[in-house]
């Protein structure tokens, strides 16, 4: 961890907690600064505030009064989740407060070299995936950080110079960055999401773009060929460009050529040795061999890992097969486009567990990819929504029930030997669980609970 003074005695608020919120208020409080939290639970349902308060810092909780701003703060450390809107928040801007998030701080103190992931889907799995292959290479050490696992400004204060960041980033904490600069960074990919945030697609795609917008001819710039808007999005960027695409020869980035994946035109391992299911994970496979083949990693460390890994937890993962029929969870899927990839890699019969919090758009585009589904089972603020589209696709079995816990046994009724039973729900889990890493383990003990 680099000792830096840079908020050395200045006044700073910490806006809202859970992991990211802690990290930062601790850390900055090691850095010498004179540090308030502000969380919006009571002190006395607060762990997190509680300890905060038991270090020296100053807590104040309950609500999120403008009237902290009358208390001269020089920065604000804003929690990723809390809207702009945020009248505390558009307050601080309006007053001309900086307003960043934690990773800003990680950059700050890391001296490790930092490879950082964003995009729309993909991220986690391409994060992994990099990290693994770091982590199969004898000279290679690496950390994961960021929305995939620890707060990157926690595991930032343990990097040295000998070890490799490996950070997920979504675009609610890139909106909040002022000098974060990652040697390597990637965009996946870029669609239609998180609106209720943002506002529009294209305020969504400038955050994204800001992992980025610091880089200089020294950094490279990892990003999906595929997507023609995205290219023009990072046109501004001075870091040097290393594209990768599914579907053209690249002699300049990473492909796959006469079955081989290929990074500058070098043969790294045969496509058909992946054992990685469905086209949208070449994708992610694809960005993860370039970013490691910039960092010097050996061909026989990402063939070990390509020819092993078969997934992250709560994306399309299998669970388990039971009388033939087999159980997967994509409780990831939070959108449509996630829900399309994940069912257009099953060729067999799907029974599709969808549904869940209502952001206001309809399921047409999903419409397409329901060809394969022969029975919809929906739950959630959207499972009126997602049975039009099931109708229009001519499913004739569709159910309705409470949530995901009671699909399951439906789902598993209404199945045959050698179908497929997929949670991939097209939307977030917040109507009624707090994350969809919940949504998913719930699915996955339902799963159990039928054997």
């Amino acid at each position: 961890m680099k000792n830096i003074n840079d908020y050395q005695h200045k006044k700073i608020l910490v806006l809202g907690l859970a992991k990211s919120g802690v990290s930062a208020a601790s850390l900055l409080h090691k850095l010498g600064a004179f540090v308030t939290v502000n969380d919006k639970e009571p002190l006395e349902k607060n762990p997190a505030a509680q300890g905060l308060l038991q270090e020296g810092i100053k807590v104040i909780c309950g609500s999120h009064p403008v009237e902290l701003l009358d208390e001269g703060f020089e920065l604000i450390v804003k929690n990723p989740g809390i809207p702009y809107h945020n009248p505390l928040v558009s307050g601080a801007m309006e007053r001309g407060i900086p307003v960043i998030t934690e990773v800003e701080l990680a950059y700050k103190i890391s001296e490790a070299e930092i490879v950082a992931i964003t995009g729309t889907n993909g991220k986690t799995t391409t994060t992994t995936l990099i990290y693994e292959i770091l982590n199969a290479d004898s000279k290679k050490n690496p950390l994961i950080a960021g929305n995939i696992g620890t707060v990157a400004s926690e595991v930032a204060q343990n990097a040295t110079e000998n070890n490799q960041m490996v950070i997920e980033l979504s675009s609610f904490q890139l909106i909040g960055i002022q000098s974060f600069r990652p040697h390597i960074a990637i965009i996946t990919n870029i669609y239609e999401a998180h609106l209720d945030y943002h506002g529009t697609k294209e305020e969504y795609a400038k955050a994204k773009a800001n992992i980025t917008r610091n880089q200089t001819k020294n950094d490279f710039l990892i990003v999906n060929d595929n997507q023609r808007e995205l290219m023009e999005l990072i046109s501004f960027s001075k870091a040097k460009i290393i594209p990768f695409s599914t579907v053209r020869y690249l002699e300049d980035g990473c492909c796959v050529r006469n079955g081989d994946v290929t990074f500058l035109g070098e043969a790294i391992i045969p496509a058909s040795d992946i054992v990685l299911p469905g086209e949208h994970n070449l994708e992610n496979v694809l960005a993860a061999v370039a970013a490691t083949k910039l960092m010097g990693v050996s061909n026989e460390a990402i063939h070990q890992v390509l020819t092993t890994f078969k997934g992250v937890k709560h994306r399309t993962q299998f669970v388990m097969e039971i009388e033939g029929r087999k159980f997967y969870n994509d409780s990831k899927a939070t959108n449509i486009l996630a829900a399309s990839s994940a069912l257009k890699g099953f060729q067999q019969p799907v029974i599709l567990l969808a549904g869940g919090l209502d952001r206001g758009n309809d399921f047409d585009e999903l419409v397409p990819y329901l060809n394969n589904v022969k029975a919809l089972i929906t739950f959630g603020q959207t499972a009126e929504k997602m049975e039009a589209a099931g109708k229009a696709a001519g499913i004739e079995s569709i159910r309705r029930v409470d949530n995901v816990e009671d699909a399951v046994p439906v789902a598993y009724q209404l199945s045959n030997p050698g179908d497929v039973i997929l949670l991939s729900p097209a939307c977030a889990s917040w109507d009624q669980y707090k994350s969809f890493e919940i949504r998913g383990d719930i699915f996955i003990d339902a799963v159990h609970k039928l054997v």
